[in-house]
């Protein structure tokens, strides 16, 4: 279970890379135009996500899974809330309307991942 989780932190986290280097870098900007690509890391969330649940069944060793919805879920959903916030500057209505869901939504999720103070 863990594999997974790290493995879909990594691609996370390699997104998030590629998306700073692309707005702050021109120098980036102007190679990925060129290739089309923002370097071997760098895959949709998807593309990652996939990767990631085929190698977590295939390392199941005859166990059996659970909760896994909630647990990949709950692993892409919170740092997701919190970049937008990051990115509103704490503002919830903004990141609610941003997000597509209604403030009182957010509200539950912030609560429920211990986001609220942030």
């Amino acid at each position: 279970m863990w594999a997974l989780l790290l493995c879909v932190l990594q691609g996370e986290r390699s997104v998030i890379a590629t998306s700073t280097k692309r707005t702050t870098r021109k120098k980036t900007k102007r190679a990925a135009a060129s290739t089309g690509q923002f370097g071997i890391k760098s895959k949709p969330l998807s593309s990652l996500t996939d990767e990631c649940l085929r190698s977590y069944f295939a390392n199941l060793n005859g166990h059996k899974p659970g909760d896994l919805y909630q647990l990949v879920i709950g692993e892409v959903e919170r740092p997701l809330l919190s970049a937008v916030l990051a990115y509103t500057k704490g503002n919830q209505s903004e990141a609610a309307e941003i997000l597509g869901i209604n403030r009182g939504t957010l509200r539950n999720k912030l609560k429920a991942y211990h986001l609220q103070g942030r």
